[in-house]
């Protein structure tokens, strides 16, 4: 099956030979053509944005993007292409984020804090579908091998849009050779809706360690993959295909 996407620009996870070869690999694997450009990389206010059908931004500061350029982002959405923004440092506010208020994060379905949002997180984080029926979650073994994270930015859902995924934090406490986790707190992790003909996304988590954690691995088999400038990444069969299913969605 070929990725529904005709082209995607990728913005952002510090540098192809980083924490973006992940994406950036399983993109190529799957024969999607996209464009990169660095976290420290300024995109260029002449670019054209009707060029892609797919934006996606992930650990890049929002200084990087003028408004402007933002509106003409959100206006090629609107007209058909989807945004779709992954957790980090950088990513919602963050540390140096900053996409409160911008067009971009206007735009999103959550609703972005004001302050630090991110949650590093030292005991588990395990996902649950909310709508286990969508695209994005369908078919994947979120009762039997629920995956674990270890962290998110916090972020608010806005009215009238569709929570896919929470995160559930958990605490962990060991009785003689038993270890038991109880529940005690719930977090949106995959937020999205539709903006006007377009859709847009926000996943609280990264998609490259360190937050996604064991996810990486999810999975009983390894997928190999690898991109032009990167020494290529070995994951787990289930984090590729959940990687697929809201790429494909989008």
């Amino acid at each position: 099956m070929t990725i529904v996407a005709q082209r995607v620009l990728y913005c952002g996870d510090t540098t192809l030979d980083t924490a973006a070869a992940y994406l950036a690999s399983l993109l190529t694997s799957w024969q999607v053509d996209f464009e990169y450009v660095p976290s420290d990389c300024r995109l260029q206010a002449d670019r054209d944005p009707g060029a892609f059908d797919l934006f996606v931004l992930s650990d890049y500061p929002a200084e990087q993007a003028e408004s402007s350029l933002q509106q003409r982002i959100v206006d090629r959405v609107s007209t058909g292409a989807s945004l779709l923004m992954i957790g980090g440092w950088e990513s919602f506010h963050g540390v140096g984020g900053d996409w409160d208020g911008t067009p971009i994060g206007n735009a999103l379905p959550v609703e972005i804090a004001d302050k630090d949002d991110r949650r590093n997180c030292d005991t588990p984080v395990f996902i649950q579908p909310l709508m286990p029926d969508h695209p994005v979650a369908a078919g994947l073994p979120w009762a039997e091998r629920p995956p674990l994270i270890g962290g998110f930015n916090q972020f608010t859902a806005k009215p009238h849009t569709n929570t896919i995924l929470e995160a559930v934090r958990t605490t962990a406490r060991r009785t003689g050779d038993s270890f038991e986790l109880h529940p005690v707190e719930k977090h949106p992790l995959l937020v999205a809706n539709d903006c006007g003909a377009g859709k847009v996304a926000a996943l609280a988590t990264d998609v490259a360690p360190h937050w996604i954690g064991p996810m990486v691995d999810w999975g009983e088999s390894r997928v190999m993959a690898r991109a032009d400038g990167t020494d290529g990444v070995e994951v787990g069969n289930l984090y590729a295909q959940f990687l697929r299913q809201l790429i494909d969605w989008l």
